[in-house]
């Protein structure tokens, strides 16, 4: 049986043609994640929800698309990852009709959760897609550059479409723009994206491990995403943290004893996957939590509107659109992704920590746009960077499970990264209000306190970076997909692991 690869039809026009259709999926998905935030208010006196019910808009999603990242990608390498994301978008887009067609709380928190699960089915595979696609490694730096442009820009887009919908039209709006661009990506996946082979006959699914690992992630999830509410001490936070801890060590354990495992430990035997993921997520924990801070700082403090606040964090897409596309894949090409990454986080940190510096007597023009630019840039540059080195150590059977560890390390550490610095804010916040300070002041230092340890978690990234992570060889192609191609994928053997990478 061969490896499992994406063959669209020969020819330049057609993979960039699956390139378009795969990262249109991807942003619909992504934009989701952070579409709604700005719209919550107008949901809220829409449908009379409780402040309680107005979180579990937002979980109702995370929930579901942190717990299923994992189990589809692997999904995806035994049965066939077009087919897994081609079903996914089926039921993201069908899903958000249904959001947008709510009429009470109940519908729509429903709908979110199965919009979150068709959103995970269908993301999880899409980096691998990218990566398979695209071997050669000039031409794969520019397709991680444009993945990682909708990847990274995605989010911040969303803050500022979702005003425009709401205050434009209705809330209904930021679900009911994705049925008729769900509908055009479903159609052009069927003709754009060629047939391909998984490697499912005869193998086992791991049920045990599937079950183990996305309650845990599922529980994970929940609990930072609660942990704001209920205070990161709590017996709340700390029993359920508990009982994801325990979930994922039984699945470590299953790991180590089954035949034919969900998540095979020689995935962890390749440096350059474990350093870029743990480096991932100090990264998103840092620099997740901006989107929303930012925003709470230009609406609370500065007393910007939504329209106005989208249009201010506006220039951090537009900068991370023109590195991703245009800069990184040379800047890669000539000087290896380690380095690259390397300048780019220091980028972030240093645009974190002028955000650290924020007043709250200031301006946009002084407190926050000068943060943006470094932020915009250094992201930009990293996240193809990081992709590419995370991708490096896949083998051919293995690339759609660690496109779904990628993708779950970055939801995992935005929602761990957003629970913890929210929560310090909260608690600073509350702390100064309790002493008598003006309210100005006291949500200023919050947000202060929490950009200043953002930009520590990403230094933290700077260190294990520089101290795991190896530049792949340049002469084409994944080390290790290299090595497996060299081998029958029955025999269930593991890719010797190249020095460059392990």
């Amino acid at each position: 049986m061969s490896a499992p690869a994406v063959s669209p039809p020969p020819g330049q026009p057609s993979r960039r043609l699956a390139l378009a259709i795969l990262c249109l999926g991807q942003l619909m998905v992504i934009l989701d994640g952070t579409v709604v935030n700005v719209a919550l208010p107008a949901v809220q006196e829409s449908l009379g929800l409780s402040p309680a019910g107005l979180g579990w808009v937002v979980d109702a999603y995370l929930i579901p698309f942190g717990g299923l990242l994992l189990l589809a990608g692997r999904f995806g390498d035994l049965f066939g990852r077009k087919r897994v994301f081609v079903a996914g978008l089926a039921v993201f887009t069908a899903a958000s009709l249904l959001c947008g067609l709510a009429t009470n709380a109940g519908t729509l928190l429903v709908a979110r959760f199965v919009q979150g699960a068709g959103g995970a089915v269908a993301s999880s595979v899409t980096l691998a897609m990218v990566v398979t696609l695209f071997t050669e490694p000039g031409e794969r730096a520019k397709a991680l550059g444009v993945y990682s442009f909708v990847q990274s820009a995605g989010g911040t887009l969303g803050l500022l479409l979702g005003g425009v919908l709401t205050q434009a039209l209705s809330w209904h709006w930021i679900f009911f723009v994705n049925v008729p661009i769900g509908a055009a990506a479903l159609l052009a996946a069927r003709r754009g994206l060629g047939a391909e082979r998984g490697t499912g006959r005869g193998r086992s699914t791991d049920a045990p491990g599937a079950a183990l690992i996305t309650g845990a992630l599922m529980l994970a999830v929940y609990t930072v995403a609660e942990a704001p509410a209920h205070g990161l001490g709590s017996p709340h936070t700390l029993g359920w943290g508990l009982g994801a801890l325990a979930l994922l060590t039984a699945f470590g354990i299953r790991q180590a004893r089954a035949a034919d495992p969900l998540l095979p430990p020689r995935m962890f035997r390749f440096r350059n996957v474990t350093g870029a993921l743990a480096t991932h997520a100090l990264l998103i924990s840092g620099m997740f939590a901006f989107q929303f801070l930012a925003v709470l700082y230009m609406q609370r403090v500065l007393g910007f509107d939504e329209v106005r606040t989208g249009l201010g964090i506006l220039p951090v897409p537009l900068l991370i659109g023109a590195m991703s596309l245009f800069l990184a894949p040379r800047l890669i090409a000539g000087f290896g992704p380690r380095p690259v990454l390397l300048a780019a986080l220091v980028l972030i940190a240093g645009g974190l920590g002028l955000l650290g510096l924020v007043t709250a007597d200031g301006a946009y023009l002084t407190d926050v746009l000068p943060a943006t630019v470094p932020l915009g840039i250094g992201f930009g540059l990293a996240m193809p960077a990081l992709a590419g080195l995370a991708m490096s150590g896949a083998t051919a059977r293995d690339s759609g499970l660690a496109s779904g560890m990628f993708n779950t390390v970055q939801q995992i550490g935005a929602s761990l990264g957003l629970a913890v610095l929210s929560t310090l804010a909260a608690a600073r916040t509350a702390t100064l209000l309790d002493g008598g300070a003006a309210r100005a002041d006291a949500l200023t230092d919050g947000y202060r306190l929490a950009f200043r340890v953002g930009a520590c978690l990403v230094l933290g990234g700077v260190v294990v970076a520089a101290a795991v992570l190896r530049d792949p060889p340049r002469t084409g192609g994944a080390p290790a997909a290299r090595a497996e191609a060299a081998r029958p994928v029955e025999t269930g053997e593991a890719a010797e692991p190249d020095t460059a990478s392990a």
